[in-house]
């Protein structure tokens, strides 16, 4: 028999538990173990009025922040329904079934002042770190770097090219927030100080941005994310946004590195990344540093004709030179010299050269220098740092450091598909750092909660 149909009636009085609601094994149960904002008051108290109409806890402005970053939710509008809505996401905010959520223009209010003011995003980020530290998931030991293009807030119809690109025409005191960041910037390494190469175009709405294209792809503005990690479990234990070119990414290796050695005391054994970072300078800075540079050399002595390149003569440091594979020496100086003007400098490029009768004499001329009389190498500033990553090349360690790079690489994906920042939705440098932190933070957090979840608890009757 068909029963009768139920209709909504209001009850007078509920009797209702957020807590009993919740799943036992509801990601945001283990999150909330990893979540320690105790401390953003002390942080923030300089930065808020003692008198006036009291705000909204800034605590419960980070949670709902770190839902949104977890769970991949991009709008803060949206975030704002979700939190309404959904029981999980106020019993982690600390919300009641009558307590009013936060209008979303809050978060904007607060970012682009007091947040950034006191860099509240880098420290919520680096106490995360430090709870990754505490619970045993970094060892210091072994780090990879590397960035990935996010694509930035700009449109390719509003933007103009190098030649109709004009910076002494903007007006300083009209312009929009990202423009006058791009300003404030110009003089940073991170974003563009250390290229003298101008963008084929530049946006008018978000000029920090980069014109740029992955491989085989098409063209767009974007910004790089750059992660350092340690490859134990992945943890991110620095970022840092700059523009998309790779002397800002080489770059921001160098200040992430710094970072978490004066913040944590990490200083790595070891650093693995891609080609982008092999490069002579960044190298030698690396060895200088006693930290082993797993990373391929960019290297372009190699010859196409099937003679013997740079890589088949033996350096001999001891006396300057090099052997060929005859057993005669390459020099760059046949005599001493009395003046000191005169002699090697130790900078730039060296050239060492074989005797011109040795190389006349040798039976394997057609081999080393068939268009010349006499074989010549040039041997760069910092050729010493790639020798040491040759080197290192060569051992067994290097295919290990070739699989853990797979990681950052890892995070990425992660990032981007589950996470859903694959576009930015605020501009400038510093809106760049405010999403790629709290998503950082995500990642770490919810790394933090699948390694270690929630205990479960058996259900009441």
């Amino acid at each position: 028999m068909m029963g009768p149909r139920r209709e909504a009636q209001a009850a007078l009085f509920y009797e209702f538990s957020l807590e009993d609601h919740i799943p036992q094994d509801h990601l945001l149960r283990s999150i909330d173990r990893f979540v320690d904002l105790s401390c953003i008051r002390a942080h923030l108290a300089d930065f808020y009025s003692h008198t006036g109409r009291p705000s909204i806890d800034p605590e419960l402005l980070i949670r709902m922040l770190l839902v949104g970053y977890c769970f991949g939710i991009r709008s803060e509008r949206r975030l704002c329904e979700e939190a309404h809505l959904n029981l999980a996401y106020r019993w982690f905010c600390r919300l009641d079934l009558n307590d009013r959520i936060p209008d979303h223009s809050t978060f904007s209010k607060n970012r682009h002042g007091r947040f950034r003011d006191s860099e509240l995003l880098r420290h919520l980020f680096e106490t995360t770190v430090a709870r990754c530290i505490a619970e045993g998931l970094v060892s210091g030991q072994r780090m990879a770097v590397d960035a990935s293009l996010i694509e930035a807030d700009a449109n390719r119809q509003f933007s103009a090219s190098k030649e109709e690109w004009d910076i002494n025409r903007i007006d300083v005191a009209a312009a929009p927030r990202a423009v006058r960041e791009y300003l404030d910037t110009l003089d940073e390494a991170a974003f563009g100080a250390d290229s003298e190469v101008q963008p084929k175009f530049t946006s008018f709405s978000n000029p920090a941005s980069q014109w740029t294209a992955t491989r085989k792809g098409p063209a767009f503005f974007s910004y790089s994310d750059n992660y350092l990690i340690d490859t134990d479990h992945g943890v991110v234990v620095d970022v840092e946004a700059t523009r998309s070119i790779r002397q800002a990414e080489v770059g921001s290796t160098k200040t992430m590195l710094n970072r978490v050695k004066d913040k944590f005391d990490l200083d790595p054994e070891r650093l693995i990344a891609d080609t982008a970072y092999g490069s002579g300078p960044m190298l030698d800075w690396l060895v200088k540093r006693k930290i082993a540079p797993h990373i391929p050399v960019i290297d372009k002595a190699g010859r196409t004709d099937g003679t013997w390149s740079r890589a088949d003569f033996e350096w001999d440091a001891d006396n300057n030179q090099y052997i060929c594979p005859e057993g005669e020496a390459l020099k760059q100086f046949r005599r001493n010299y009395s003046d000191p003007n005169r002699g090697p400098t130790g900078k730039g490029v060296a050239k060492y050269q074989a005797l011109k009768h040795t190389c006349q004499a040798c039976p394997s001329k057609m081999k080393c220098s068939p268009n010349a009389d006499a074989r010549k190498i040039t041997r760069e500033e910092h050729e010493d740092a790639r020798d040491v990553a040759r080197a290192i090349r060569k051992t067994k360690q290097y295919k290990v450091s070739s699989k853990l790079r797979l990681k950052v690489e890892m995070l990425f994906a992660h990032l981007k598909r589950i996470l859903g920042l694959g576009r930015l939705r605020l501009r400038g440098p510093c809106g760049a750092n405010d999403e790629f932190l709290p998503a950082a933070t995500a990642q770490n957090i919810r790394k933090l909660a699948k390694i270690f979840p929630a205990p479960q608890q058996p259900r009441k009757a």
